[in-house]
């Protein structure tokens, strides 16, 4: 009887870890990295030099750099294919749109992918082909690409992206707390511009805030709009910083104080103004 249980324990046993290992190896192993893909019209869908598919095309695979290649199919008109490399990222959906033109000038489309940066942030960055183009985030105009922002929620927004004798370009997109969100927005010349005698290049008014006296010689940056925020740097009277947006709650003015650098100013010591050539962003005074 004592010879059965034992191995009746054994058995057991085994069977416990056979149970546990296979739990390990799914819990551990890397979540799959989705890529989803739409064109008009429709094309070959190439992965690393591989048909895999045509478009519609929605795969789900390892993380990871790939280079994907989209030869479109056109009988009537020839249409320039489109190759771009992108990071896979686990648990994300990178998303390709592809509208085919005679040229590349005249294709247009964009690119949402993810990196992820850890922590509670949430930033997302907007470039677009051509440069210069002017950003608008859920209804509000944030500046002009190439733009990088963390102070953005997560959730779902709404993103347009225009340019002068270009068509705009909407979509929607998705944020996600400890990723970055990276747009980039192909858009195509309108036409009409085309159809014109050839005019004088109009230079883009960029909106700028000017610093105004105040009691310190200087205005501090903070990272939130208010003075509970932490100091990231000072901006002195006479200066003018590229305007990025206004806190609704406190007024306060969200400024480019220095190359790549964003933070907050108040907006009882800084004004609004236009200019038709954007300024360079002075360093912050240590």
């Amino acid at each position: 009887m004592r010879k059965v249980r034992n191995i009746f324990i054994a058995l057991f046993a085994v069977a416990l870890v056979v149970v546990v290992v296979f739990f390990a190896v799914g819990y551990f192993k890397p979540k799959g990295a989705g890529l989803s893909i739409e064109t008009t019209p429709n094309a070959s869908v190439y992965i690393n030099g591989e048909q895999v598919g045509r478009t519609p095309f929605e795969i789900t695979r390892e993380p990871g750099e790939i280079v994907v290649k989209l030869i479109p199919e056109s009988v009537d008109t020839p249409l320039t294919p489109f190759d771009t490399k992108v990071e896979l990222v686990s648990g994300i959906k990178t998303i390709i749109k592809r509208d085919f033109g005679e040229t590349e000038d005249d294709s247009s489309g964009y690119i949402l992918s993810f990196e992820k940066i850890g922590g509670k942030e949430t930033s997302i960055a907007v470039i677009s082909v051509p440069d210069a183009a002017q950003v608008t985030i859920d209804g509000s105009i944030r500046g002009f690409t190439p733009l990088k922002s963390s102070s953005i929620a997560p959730g779902e927004h709404n993103i347009s992206v225009v340019a002068a004798n270009y068509n705009e370009q909407s979509l929607t997109v998705s944020s996600v707390e400890g990723y970055k969100l990276t747009v980039i927005i192909k858009i195509s010349p309108d036409g009409e511009s085309q159809n014109e005698e050839e005019k004088p290049e109009e230079v883009p008014k960029v909106e700028e805030v000017e610093i105004l006296d105040t009691p310190t010689g200087f205005l501090r940056v903070r990272d939130l709009p208010s003075t509970a925020g932490e100091e990231v740097g000072q901006v002195d009277p006479g200066e003018k910083y590229r305007y990025l947006e206004t806190d609704g709650a406190t007024g306060w003015f969200k400024i480019e104080y220095a190359d790549g650098k964003e933070g907050w100013i108040s907006n009882q010591y800084a004004k609004r103004v236009d200019t038709t050539e954007a300024s360079p962003s002075p360093s912050p005074t240590n």
